[in-house]
C-alpha cells in the first residue's frame, strides 16, 4: 500500500476534489481502533451527514472467512490468490472493508481523471464521479451511455447524485 501522513491530510486532499455542487455536502470519514486486534476501523462518505455507504472492520472478517474457507477446499491456491479472485464479488455486494477504502483514495491519488473513471475498482469510480475535474460534457456523455446503471446500487447512487446536482 502507498504511504500517505495522515488520514486529515488525504481527507482535506479528497475535499478539495471534490465537485463545487458537492463542496460541503459530500464528507468521507476513516478512523482506525488502536485499541482493539489488528487496529481495524471503519470508513464511509456521507452526504449531509447520513451515511451513503460504510466499509468496515466486519467485511474484513467475512472476506478473511470466506478466503479460509475457500482455501480449506482448495490447497492449491494461495490465500492472496484466493483474496484477489474473491475481490470481484464482494466489490459487487460492497462486502468491502475500510483497508479497500483507503486503497482506493491511494490509488486514486496517483491516476489521471480519465483512469480513475475506467478503473475497475468501484470505490475509485465514486472519488473519480465525485471529482472537480470531471466536467459537465463529460458528465453528459456519462448520462447519455447509461453505462453506470450497469454498477451495483451502492456505486449508482454517486452518479445519479452528481448527474443530478451537475447537470
Amino acid at each position: 500500500m502507498d504511504h500517505y501522513k495522515s488520514w486529515s491530510g488525504l481527507n482535506k486532499w479528497l475535499d478539495e476534489c471534490l465537485c463545487e455542487e458537492l463542496k460541503g455536502r459530500i464528507t468521507y470519514f476513516l478512523t482506525r481502533y488502536h485499541k482493539v486486534h489488528d487496529s481495524y476501523g471503519r470508513a464511509a462518505i456521507l452526504l449531509d451527514g447520513k451515511e451513503l455507504v460504510c466499509f468496515s472492520w466486519i467485511e474484513q472478517y467475512r472476506q478473511e472467512q470466506q478466503v479460509a474457507a475457500k482455501h480449506n477446499e482448495d490447497r492449491s491456491k494461495g490465500w492472496f490468490e484466493l483474496y484477489e479472485e474473491m475481490k470481484l464479488g464482494w466489490a459487487e455486494n460492497c462486502t468491502l472493508c475500510e483497508w479497500d477504502f483507503l486503497s482506493a483514495v491511494l490509488e486514486f491519488r496517483n491516476l489521471s481523471i480519465q483512469d480513475a473513471l475506467n478503473s475497475e475498482d468501484y470505490i475509485v469510480k465514486i472519488l473519480a464521479i465525485l471529482d472537480k475535474r470531471v466536467g459537465k460534457r463529460t458528465l453528459q456523455k456519462i448520462k447519455e451511455a447509461e453505462e453506470y446503471k450497469k454498477h451495483p446500487e451502492w456505486v449508482r447512487q454517486f452518479y445519479e447524485l452528481r448527474l443530478n446536482e451537475s447537470l
